[in-house]
This record gives C-alpha cells, sequence and structure tokens, in this order.
C-alpha cells in the first residue's frame, strides 16, 4: 500500500498525530480552574463577543468572562450606562476578529481574575493578538492596571500610532 520509504515514516507520524490530539483535548477537557492553573496560556472557544474589549468563552468546561488585558473600550452593553461614542463599532470590529476562528489562545499576565470574577488574558486569534488590532485600529485606548502590564509600552505606541492617525475613536468622538 505504502512505498518502503514511506511507511518508515507513518508510524511515527500516526504517534505523533496521536500523542497531539491527546494533549490538545485533555487539556482543554481539563476541570482545572484555570485562575489556579500552572500554565501561562490555555485554548479557549468562544461563545460570543460581550463588548470590545470582553468575550465570553468555554474554558476548562466552563464557561467564562474573559476581559482584555490593557484596553478599555467605549460602553456599549453595562447596565445603567449610555452607549458610549465609538462603543458599537468596537464591539463589531471585535465581533468579526473573533468570527475568523472560535478557538482563541488565552495568555495570563501577574493576575488570573479581576474583582469581578472575570478572567484576564492577552486574547490571540490565530497569530493575532486582539488587543494589539483594536487599539492600532482606533476601537481602543490603553488600561493599565497593575500588576497586569507587561505590555503596557507596547500598547501604548499602538494606541499613539493610531491617535496620530485620526483613526477610529480619535477622529469620531
Amino acid at each position: 500500500m505504502f512505498p518502503d520509504h514511506a511507511r518508515r515514516y507513518l508510524i511515527p507520524l500516526v504517534i505523533l498525530c496521536g500523542v497531539a490530539a491527546v494533549a490538545w483535548f485533555s487539556h482543554e477537557d481539563s476541570n482545572e480552574d484555570p485562575a489556579k492553573a500552572g500554565s501561562s496560556s490555555l485554548v479557549a472557544r468562544v461563545d460570543r463577543v460581550v463588548d470590545g474589549d470582553t468575550a465570553k468563552a468555554w474554558v476548562n468546561g466552563k464557561d467564562e468572562y474573559v476581559r482584555y488585558i490593557g484596553i478599555d473600550t467605549p460602553e456599549s452593553v453595562k447596565e445603567d450606562t449610555p452607549v458610549e461614542c465609538y462603543g458599537k463599532q468596537a464591539s463589531e470590529f471585535n465581533a468579526r476578529l473573533l468570527a475568523r476562528e472560535p478557538r482563541v489562545k488565552l495568555v495570563f499576565d501577574k493576575e488570573r481574575r479581576d474583582r469581578y470574577g472575570r478572567l484576564l488574558a492577552y486574547v490571540y486569534s490565530g497569530p493575532t493578538l486582539l488587543q494589539a488590532e483594536l487599539l492600532k485600529r482606533g476601537y481602543a485606548t490603553t488600561l493599565e492596571v497593575p500588576p497586569n502590564t507587561s505590555r503596557a509600552a507596547q500598547f501604548r505606541r499602538f494606541e499613539d500610532e493610531a491617535k496620530e492617525a485620526g483613526r477610529g475613536l480619535w477622529s469620531a468622538c
């Protein structure tokens, strides 16, 4: 069925794929609380977008709110708060970014949860860091909340570039 030269690579390849699949699925289905997990990142499946800087995701068998570290977007769904300038656009842009790939990588900083119990993470859709895209295109401003500030300088540069170019909320609001 397979030539001899291909057969010697087939078995190691099948074993490698099997090991990778077991590692992937056992990690995602773990019941360990992500706020206490030893790993600095994990994969989650996005259920829905809440607004420009928050999504709801299936994380280790639980539905979790994930708050994006380091940015703030105008309010669009906060109770007893009017929709702010560019809030709806920020939420829609976040939804478009997340629609490309339902699985995201959550990378943690120093604290894993905020005072409201939300997971705090840098959120990647494929190779794209969502916070960077939201800042660069003028949908977000920086928000430094110590001790989760490892990317604050980088985020300030993205915000400054968007502000200088008049992108997004910097020209609309």
